[in-house]
């Protein structure tokens, strides 16, 4: 079996020769953040918003770039092509790099940058049916906005989540919805999609802003109101977005079934649409 190729601090390297210091402040504090942007047809699909998003998330922890964005995408789609994916995922990371532990910043440090590609069915991804998610409280701390590599709270939604046959984690405030685990999350009434207004209590994600752009197209009226667990049992559909399920209808809130139990028309038409538009952008 021929070695996968990943990118570090400029260099492509086989993932079996990519090191990160034990000293790297990724590995100490969770000093980084990072990306993923899928491949559909080959192409990486909206990698300069989410590159935008990145450069946002670096002014916000005053972590110093290392590459030029246009450098940084050439990077991902060369991972893509060179691993022969029609669709998947690339990540990128950038920490602060490595320094003698320290809670302050260090001075005078390279921050680590690296990135690999990985396949995912996508068009045809098997949860497309419809998935359940199991709910938990939101116990992260106050800056969510940022896309930081510090994701404790997130894998033990993720992990309860899957503990409880779930595909995805419902978090909440006092009842009140903020986001997946990885997803953001979205409820339908009479025909009207609901998602959670921006702030730093939820990530903005780069799929959620495209369904909100695409929502015309599917003939769907969106409004940007928060919304309690109750109200998503009650809703009459519900669906997730991330940059790697794209739409996702979900059918199951714990043991209660959402709608008719199936994909709703109205989830069905957003991910038609959002299908669609992946189409145009890289064919």
């Amino acid at each position: 079996m021929s070695l996968r190729t990943c990118w570090i601090n400029g260099s492509y390297v086989s993932e079996a020769d990519a090191t990160v210091s034990i000293f790297d402040r990724s590995v100490l504090f969770g000093d980084g953040v990072y990306e993923v942007a899928a491949v559909f047809n080959g192409r990486l699909l909206d990698a300069d918003r989410h590159l935008v998003r990145l450069e946002r998330s670096m002014r916000e922890i005053a972590l110093p770039s290392a590459y030029p964005v246009a450098q940084l995408e050439a990077v991902m789609q060369e991972l893509a092509t060179r691993g022969g994916i029609t669709e998947g995922l690339v990540y990128l990371q950038v920490t602060r790099g490595a320094a003698e532990r320290d809670f302050a910043f260090p001075e005078q440090v390279t921050p680590t940058v690296f990135a690999f590609a990985r396949p995912k069915r996508l068009s045809d991804d098997p949860n497309a049916s419809g998935v359940r998610v199991h709910v938990v409280p939101d116990i992260r701390w106050q800056r969510c906005d940022i896309k930081s590599t510090a994701m404790l709270a997130q894998v033990l939604a993720k992990q309860a989540a899957r503990q409880a046959g779930a595909f995805e984690a419902m978090m909440h405030e006092d009842g009140l919805v903020t986001e997946g685990g990885s997803s953001n999350l979205w409820i339908v009434r009479d025909g009207v999609a609901y998602t959670r207004p921006l702030s730093n209590d939820i990530l903005a994600g780069i799929t959620r802003h495209v369904c909100l752009e695409v929502a015309d197209d599917a003939e769907v009226p969106v409004v940007q109101r928060a919304f309690t667990v109750d109200q998503a049992r009650a809703a009459d559909e519900c669906f997730i977005t991330s940059a790697t399920s794209f739409v996702l209808p979900i059918t199951s809130i714990d043991s209660h079934v959402v709608g008719t139990g199936a994909m709703g028309p109205v989830t069905s038409r957003m991910r038609a649409a959002y299908l669609a538009r992946a189409e145009r952008l890289t064919r």
